[in-house]
């Protein structure tokens, strides 16, 4: 199939690239960044050289291809630490680039890559934007067909508490506890992704991806057995001290608070309704894996 990948070769589009390159697919990688252009050939695949926010250049791009991947990148709309950046602005507009690029080029198999809380658009925080975006492809044809996958939380957003691991000796977020939630590798959403891509398409459809389920509390265990800190602890601060800490960092102030909505709807559960309700298969890799990723970023940056 000839098959367009955005979002450049991140953490995701880099191994589902490789994968469907080592099917025999024909894989084309748009890329805001024409430095990016020999690595992306590097794998077998076309470059495109162009933005998201470029109609034209996407409905050109899109054209003749047998399915289109289409997903939002944060930092292609802003830095969050712009407090002058409208990322609810900037996720619209993409989602409406991509609705008219699909129309105009006559694609009739759209892989969004969405995510967990994109089944509502309140109490989730800044989550709601895929809510939103979903909605707009929504409004494509009926005989567009669109796979939305819904991956949950990311390991690698543990990276962001490496600082206080250092300097606390802590994990510290505003939920925690016993209560398990599901993590995902994107080795496991690349590969889920390049599974769908091969199956019938057939109206619109919404996939769940997880990797494993573990708790806050047992996230640090592991997490701390892996780079020798085994007290390591998830420590639980109220919301409002998180936020001001964001703050105080510098984050943009909408961001900042969609983050404690996000937690505080992790800690309740609220986040997880729908997933549970269509629960997925687990994939293979484990947050005992990532760990050990982890350990080495840890241990390379003492």
């Amino acid at each position: 199939m000839n098959i367009i990948i955005t979002g450049s070769i991140g953490n995701i589009g880099k191994p589902l690239t490789q994968e469907l390159v080592q099917k025999g697919h024909s894989v084309t990688v748009i890329s805001s960044k024409a430095e990016r252009q020999t690595a992306i050939e590097a794998l077998g695949a076309k470059a495109a050289i162009g933005t998201m926010q470029d109609t034209d250049f996407l409905s050109e791009t899109f054209k003749g291809a047998d399915i289109v991947y289409l997903m939002e990148a944060w930092e292609g709309i802003g830095s969050i630490f712009d407090k002058d950046v409208d990322f609810v602005a900037g996720f619209n507009r993409i989602g409406n680039n991509y609705k008219k690029a699909v129309e105009q080029s006559g694609v009739k198999r759209i892989v969004h890559l969405s995510s967990i809380g994109a089944h509502t658009n309140i109490g989730n925080g800044s989550l709601f934007l895929h809510n939103a975006v979903e909605n707009i492809l929504k409004q494509l044809p009926n005989d567009v067909s669109i796979k939305f996958m819904r991956p949950v939380g990311f390991y690698t957003n543990i990276f962001r508490y490496m600082q206080t691991i250092k300097t606390e000796g802590a994990i510290i977020q505003n939920y925690g506890g016993d209560q398990k939630e599901p993590w995902v590798s994107p080795l496991d959403i690349a590969a889920t992704i390049a599974e769908e891509m091969e199956k019938p398409f057939d109206g619109r459809a919404v996939h769940y991806i997880a990797s494993d389920e573990v708790s806050p509390n047992e996230v640090a265990k592991i997490i701390g057995e892996a780079i020798g800190k085994p007290d390591l602890k998830w420590l639980v601060i109220p919301g409002e001290q998180i936020l001001k800490g964001m703050l105080t960092a510098g984050v943009n102030e909408w961001i900042a608070n969609g983050f404690v909505e996000m937690q505080a709807s992790q800690g309740s559960g609220s986040l997880y309704e729908d997933y549970y309700r269509n629960k997925p298969t687990l994939g293979k890799v484990k947050m005992v894996d990532f760990a050990k990723e982890f350990a080495l970023v840890y241990n390379k940056s003492n």
